[in-house]
């Protein structure tokens, strides 16, 4: 059984349709998404009865994502995958950031996937087959202008992968995945020309790339473990040379 934050729509769907399409039985987290996230438990269970479920929480509250945690554990009678996919992205230049961007972009980026690994690791470990795969991003590693908060937040998600890699293995492994130019942002994206023409492959990806990533990873890679498999296109590369 795998969770998946955010699971409603966009990246998260892909993945949550792609777990699902592997046998798995799929929680799909969302927050203001209900009619997507219904639709989408509706569609998977006519496939196959009784195979998702939905589960509100604002990720931004940490009781509520206990809540989301103990919630997600009684759906199906155990968890054998963490997919933390939820993620907020707007701009905060230094000047104008206020502790309201804090809280919805450290929380939501990185305390509610640490809370949830925290809280859903014993489950994960004793399934034999656990793994916690995270959605970071190609500018953990370098900063995207007027975006402090954002990048923190990654970076620390980054450094949480391979700790956790370290703290829970054997029983259960962890890593993340660095999604490039896949779906733009629905708020604060810009610059989409130059980003494809700074790509090795030069052009946007698919949902599907990141979703047969994490399929991967979470089922197929018994021996990775602490590791950011970045899937864009090569954009990093280009990054790398700034």
């Amino acid at each position: 059984m795998a969770l998946v934050t955010g699971g409603a729509r966009r990246i998260g769907a892909a993945i949550v349709r792609a777990l699902h399409a592997r046998g798995c039985r799929v929680v799909i987290h969302y927050r203001d998404s209900q009619t997507e996230a219904l639709a989408l438990a509706a569609e998977l269970n006519a496939d196959r009865p009784d195979s998702a479920a939905c589960l509100r929480a604002d990720l931004s509250d940490p009781v509520a994502v206990r809540r989301l945690a103990s919630e997600a554990r009684q759906c199906f009678g155990g968890l054998d995958l963490l997919i933390n996919n939820a993620s907020s992205f707007y701009p905060t230049p230094l000047a104008e950031a206020t502790d309201q961007d804090w809280d919805a972009l450290i929380h939501s980026n990185l305390r509610a996937p640490f809370l949830l690994s925290q809280a859903l690791a014993d489950d994960l470990a004793r399934s034999g087959q656990g793994a916690i795969l995270n959605l970071v991003d190609v500018y953990a590693d370098k900063p995207l202008a007027d975006h402090p908060l954002y990048c923190m937040a990654k970076a620390g998600l980054v450094m949480m992968t391979k700790s956790l890699a370290r703290d829970l293995g054997p029983a259960v492994r962890v890593n993340g995945v660095a999604p490039g130019p896949i779906l733009w942002p629905e708020q604060g994206g810009a610059d989409q020309d130059a980003v494809l023409k700074a790509s090795a492959l030069k052009r946007a990806g698919d949902p599907q790339d990141i979703a047969g990533a994490v399929t991967w990873l979470a089922l197929d890679a018994p021996y990775v473990t602490g590791q950011i498999l970045a899937v864009d296109g090569g954009r990093s590369l280009a990054l790398a040379g700034t």
